[in-house]
């Protein structure tokens, strides 16, 4: 099997195996159904019934919204094992993607009952594909682990390519015409983006196989080369308990820290997204208006042309082979950039611009695309620092981010939601969350797949997103109080809340560097 992952690196598209970017469109339109779909649910849920909501008081919403994404996260547990044990990552993947289609279907009744059974769907769903999506990855470079964080950083753009599709879209089109129209365009991709993945599939080699295939396959290389994969499996058994165990515990530390983050910087579809539907100036008229325009179709048109290229590049390497993948791939990009068309003359028709509340979220979204490639590259050069202070400077910079909301709120009186402040507060916030978080989530990823033995990875990677549900219901609960925060104190202090826990956080896990190292036993 070690000369079946090699064959991998063989295909290369911009430095990388071809497999890396079939995973990198497939990940990117779960992305655009998650994230489209999280851009309106608090905004639905609070929406008053003649508006087409449910008409909920926004501490529900948010209790909601932190269940949802808790659930979310929780999956993962179970999904990798049943891939580990039973199904093999590459079904677990089409299976989950297929539920999730579904849960997208249901919430596009707008109905309180297919409600939850969409949700409950997306939830089952993302257990089965999220977690074995990156085992995928962890096994394709398992020989080239000095390329892992590279990868996972380039993986890591394909997720936020997909956030940034789906909030500006399914936002759009959910808060000016349907609710409806927006769950469902969450729903179309995620089918496209589960069609791709299966004509595609075979790409992967034996990578990704159910337990029962890769047994009947390594008996047979046995018999056929020797006992070569014998003797890779004896070497890591071998490998001192000791070790095993430090480095075990020292990704439970990282993922204990991955709490704090997580709880702080999922308010973005919570809280941050009331901010800016209640508090924020969104209407813009006479230049500024017109300067919105453009920049907004820049913002569009730019990242999208990117990945296109990045399409265009795969194409060449794979379409020959498989053909029906690619075309998938084609017509979801067709579709795509129908829409963007038509969005783009929609608004430059319209003398009046407002903001779409859900537009800011795309910001993070923008800022990885643009920043991810700079970082790949620290975290590849001579001036690479360690894990431990990868995550400080992450829970730093997202500390600093709520600070500028703190700051730029400290006029606003509680029940006055008739003071609106600048949209730069929100456009820093967004600028120092994403630095934190390119620092934090694709860099614990690599560490899980560098810390972890092979055996374990799939379970490790579900255990890993079971903190990051903690930390998301942990985001929901803490959101939930922002009324009552604002009335007793201020929405500055709210923020402020999230300021300095963050900061604590990133220096304690700094000043645990060198206890860190020790217990990485020289795992960089």
């Amino acid at each position: 099997m070690s000369t079946d992952i090699e064959n991998l690196f063989k295909d290369k598209v911009l430095g990388h195996p071809a497999g890396l970017f079939v995973l990198f469109f497939t990940e990117m339109w779960e992305r655009f159904s998650y994230y489209g779909m999280r851009a309106l649910l608090v905004l639905f849920l609070i929406s008053s019934v003649t508006d087409g909501g449910f008409g909920w008081e926004k501490a529900e919403a948010l209790s909601l919204y932190g269940t949802y994404t808790m659930g979310v996260y929780l999956t993962p547990v179970f999904g990798g094992l049943i891939a580990d044990k039973l199904l093999g990552y590459r079904w677990a993947v089409v299976l989950g993607a297929l539920i999730m289609t579904l849960g997208h279907a249901a919430m596009a009744f707008e109905t309180p009952m297919m409600l939850y059974v969409g949700l409950g769907c997306l939830m089952v769903g993302n257990g089965l594909f999220k977690p074995n999506m990156t085992s995928i990855i962890s096994n394709m470079y398992k020989n080239h682990s000095e390329k892992k964080d590279g990868a996972y950083s380039i993986f890591y753009m394909g997720v936020n390519a997909g956030a940034f599709l789906g909030i500006m879209l399914c936002g759009y089109i959910g808060e000016n015409y349907s609710w409806s129209l927006g769950f469902g365009l969450a729903g179309i991709f995620m089918f496209f983006g589960m069609l791709q993945f299966y004509f595609t599939q075979n790409i992967f080699g034996s990578i990704g196989l159910s337990p029962k295939k890769l047994n009947a396959l390594s008996l047979r290389e046995i018999g056929e080369d020797g006992d070569q994969d014998f003797v890779e499996k004896k070497e890591e058994e071998e490998a001192p308990k000791k070790v095993i165990v430090d480095r075990l515990v020292a990704v439970v530390i990282f993922s204990l820290f991955t709490v704090f983050f997580w709880a702080s910087f999922e308010q973005a579809g919570g809280s941050m997204t009331i901010f800016a539907e209640e508090y924020t100036q969104r209407n813009l008229t006479g230049g500024f208006g017109t300067m919105f325009k453009y920049i907004d179709a820049l913002l569009t048109l730019v990242p999208l042309g990117i990945i296109t290229y990045v399409l265009y590049a795969l194409f060449r390497k794979t379409f020959a082979r498989y053909t029906i993948g690619n075309i998938m791939l084609s017509i979801s990009f067709i579709i795509i950039w129908g829409i963007v068309g038509w969005k783009i003359f929609r608004d430059f028709t319209n003398e009046t611009v407002e903001v779409p509340a859900t537009w800011f979220g795309i910001l993070n979204s923008l800022f990885i695309i643009t920043l991810a490639p700079a970082f790949s590259k620290w975290w590849e050069s001579k001036y690479n620092v360690s894990g431990p202070l990868k995550f400080g400077l992450g829970l730093l910079l997202l500390g600093l981010g709520f600070g500028f909301l703190a700051l730029g709120s400290q006029d606003i009186i509680s029940g006055q939601p008739i003071i609106k402040v600048s949209m730069f507060w929100l456009i820093a916030a967004y600028l120092f969350h994403t630095m934190g978080e390119l620092c934090i989530s694709p860099v614990s990823l690599s560490y899980i797949s560098k810390l972890v033995p092979a055996k374990w990875i799939g379970f490790m990677f579900g255990v890993y997103y079971l903190f990051i549900a903690m930390g998301n219901k942990l985001a929901g609960t803490i959101g939930s109080y922002i009324e009552e925060i604002e009335k007793a104190y201020s929405i500055s202090t709210f923020f402020l809340i999230f300021t300095v826990v963050p900061v604590v956080a990133g220096l304690i896990i700094a000043g645990l560097n060198p206890v860190m190292k020790r217990l990485m036993h020289g795992v960089k």
